[in-house]
Formats: structure tokens, sequence, C-alpha cells
């Protein structure tokens, strides 16, 4: 067989688009940047959250049309800091001890390995920031606050460049390409991500983008934040902002504990890496996650027993339902089934899970992860929808990817879906939807 026949054997054009093509990709790829930035300058301290006073908003288009404004944009030292913690990130996983596992069977029919130090990598980093704040107080670290937009932006720069780099090294000679990632469009093969594994070496690009750099500074944000919060108030902070620093502390630090769990998900396996994932793990995930956190610091509020023990609750809820449903999933898929699960077989062999939480809807845990997300809200009280962008946006990210996993299922298992989803009725939320 030619190397050329392999090469189309192997890694097939693209058929069939998603984000509306071409024209959705570049959508995506200039609004996610623009939002970004626009939620900043829509809820901040100075323009108020949302704006409501004219002459702020005139000031405000007044300022963006000068080249000043445009410049204010950078800021070299929160680049530098930025880049610096990216190496960290990169250095930590190199030198921190930690096992290699091999991930599920690629369609080459080999099994890629990843190193296990995500967890590690956290404690390390949140160690050091602690024994910094205890030394010298929390002023130390408070700068994430002072220079948010030029963090952003470095965060968008990396998004960028490692977007760019992936894409011109899946061009050489022998690598495997994601199913969707291959259309011949540079647009949409760029947003999409053209290389399905792109690594250095037995560095892997995307796993190691997903778990580190943007969760972990994620917390470190929060950190901030409640630092920027306490030099203002002689030292202590708000019960909402201990919620905050709780519950996303715990939802970062428990997917970390649990890495080898993202090794069966969608992103890993068939997802290729471009700027959708580049962007979103480095720059949306720690800088848009953490907006509740952000607005405590200007709109600190106290949320007294009962209301602090009823978002308690709902986060909890979250969190079982989250949680015990992914360990079903990871069990069955790991050969184990301690609750003797009742499944459903298709005609190739593959079994799913029609009983426990996969029986209740197909995608369980996207249930608990958005109840979890509207507790960080609840937290921010019901001043401003702002706040609230992340459980609307997070919602409606998960009914997507619920709709993207169907459609690869249906291709791979054909009528044998249709008989599963008559057993399985319901998508997300039992009852619902």
């Amino acid at each position: 067989m030619s190397s050329s026949k392999t090469a189309s054997t192997l890694n097939p054009r693209t058929t069939t688009y998603e984000f509306c093509g071409p024209l959705g990709a570049f959508a995506v790829s200039v609004g996610v940047p623009f939002l970004l930035y626009a939620l900043f300058f829509a809820c901040n301290e100075t323009n108020g959250c949302p704006p409501s006073d004219v002459e702020v908003l005139h000031n405000f288009v007044a300022s963006v049309q000068t080249l000043e404004w445009w410049k204010g944009l950078w800021d070299t030292e929160a680049t530098l800091i930025y880049f610096g913690w990216y190496m960290f990130c990169v250095v930590s996983w190199y030198i921190l001890p930690g096992d290699w596992i091999e991930g599920v069977t690629l369609r080459t029919g080999g099994k890629k390995k990843y190193k296990i130090n995500a967890f590690s990598t956290f404690l390390l980093a949140v160690g050091l920031t602690i024994g910094h704040i205890y030394r010298s107080g929390p002023e130390a670290f408070t700068f994430l606050y002072e220079k948010w937009v030029g963090f952003v932006t470095a965060s968008l720069l990396m998004s960028v460049l490692q977007a760019f780099y992936v894409y011109a090294m899946s061009f050489k000679e022998g690598k495997v390409l994601a199913l969707g990632g291959n259309s011949g469009n540079f647009i949409y093969d760029f947003y999409i991500g053209r290389e399905l594994n792109p690594s250095i070496g037995s560095f892997d690009i995307k796993s190691f983008n997903e778990l580190r750099p943007g969760l972990i500074l994620w917390v470190l944000v929060d950190i901030s934040m409640a630092c920027e919060q306490a030099v203002r108030r002689g030292g202590t902070i708000t019960d909402s902002m201990w919620l905050i620093l709780l519950f996303q502390t715990w939802y970062v630090a428990d997917g970390l504990y649990n890495e080898p769990a993202i090794f069966t998900t969608m992103d890993i396996i068939s997802d290729g890496f471009g700027f959708m994932l580049s962007v979103g793990d480095l720059a949306w995930v720690p800088f848009i996650y953490s907006l509740q956190a952000r607005y405590l610091v200007f709109k600190p509020l106290e949320l007294g027993p009962l209301a602090t023990a009823a978002i308690l609750a709902v986060k909890a809820t979250g969190y079982w339902i989250f949680r015990s449903a992914n360990g079903e999933k990871n069990d069955f898929r790991n050969g184990r089934n301690p609750k003797n699960l009742k499944f459903f077989e298709t005609s190739s062999g593959s079994k799913l899970l029609i009983t426990g939480w996969w029986g209740a809807s197909r995608h369980p845990n996207y249930f608990g992860d958005i109840l979890m997300a509207l507790s960080w809200s609840l937290t921010t009280g019901f001043d401003t929808p702002i706040t609230y962008f992340y459980p609307i946006y997070f919602g409606v990210l998960l009914i997507h990817r619920q709709i993207r996993d169907d459609e690869n299922c249906e291709r791979k298992y054909g009528k044998d879906w249709e008989k599963y989803k008559e057993l399985v009725p319901y998508r997300i939320i039992p009852k619902v939807y």
C-alpha cells in the first residue's frame, strides 16, 4: 500500500462541519476574545456591573476609539508572569513524580500513555502561593486583580501561538488527525483542531492544557481576589468569598485528583487540539470561571447562615450527582460493576449502561455540573445578571456537547443507538430534558 493511500485511509477528509462551518468557527474565534474583554468592561468597579450611568457608557465608548485604550490591553509584566507560570507547569510536569497510564484504544489500534501528576502540580502551586501570602501578607498577591486585562491578553497570546504551532505541526508525515478537523479549510481546521494528539516527545499538549495551566490558575485567581478583598476589609473576607474559594478550589482539586477520568472524555478521545481547546483551556477557564470572585471584590456580600446553608445544599447535590455518575461510568469502562448495573450490548460488542445514574439520563454528570455552576453564582446574590453568565453559558455548552456526543454515537452504533435511546430517553435532566 502506498504512503498516500495509507495516509488517506488513516486520516479521511472531513466531509461535515460543526459550529456552522468556517463562518461559525471564525465567529467563535473572534467572539471568545471579545467576550473575555467585554465581561470585564461590563462588570468592574469603575464602570459598574453592568454600567448603568449614561455618562460612564459615553466615556467608555469615547475611550475605546483612542489608541491609548488599545495599548492598555497589553501589560508586559503580566505577560512575563503568565508565560513564566506556563513554564512552571511544564517543568512541574517533567520533574514531579507520577505514574504513566494508558488511555483508551485509539482508532489506530494503539494506546497513548499519559503522565499523572496534575494534582501534585496543584498542591505545589497552591502551597507556594499560600506560603508567599503568609510571609508577605495578602497585599503581595493582589496583582492578578490589578493586572486583570494584561493577564487576559497574555493568555490569549499563548492560545493563538499554540493553535498555530499545532496546526503547522499537523502536516508532518505520520500524524494522526482528528476525524472532524481535516476539512482542508484553514479557518475551520485551525479552530476545531487538525491533529488528534499533538505531542512533543512524551509531552501530550492537549491533556496537559486541559488539566494544568488554566485550571490551577483559576484557583490562584480566586485566591488573589480573596487577598484583594481582605486588604480592603482589614484582613477579613466575606462568607460569600469563602464559599467561592471552597466550591471552586474543591472542583478543581477533585478534577485533578481524578485525573485519569479525563482520558475517557470526548475532548481527549475524538476532538483535535486547535484554537477552540487552547483558548478554552488557557484563557476562558481562569478568567471567565472566576467572574464571581472578581465581582465580590468590589461588591462584598455577607450571605448569613440560612443562605449559606441553602447554597451549600445546591452545591453538595450537584457534586454528589456529578461524582457518583462519573464513578459508575469509570468503573464500568474499567471492567468493574460493583452496583451490578444493567447494560445494553450493541451489535459491535460495546456495552451501554441503562440503570443507575446512566439509566436516569444519557448525561447525568452534566446535570450535576450545572447545579454546581449555579451554586457559584448564587454566592453573588441577585443584583446583576452578569454573574450568572457562567451557568447559562455552561448549560448551553453542555447541551451542545450532548448533541455532538449523540451524533457521534449514532454514527458509531447505528440502529442500536435508537434502541438505546428508547431505554434511556432523557438527555441530561431526568423527566425534563
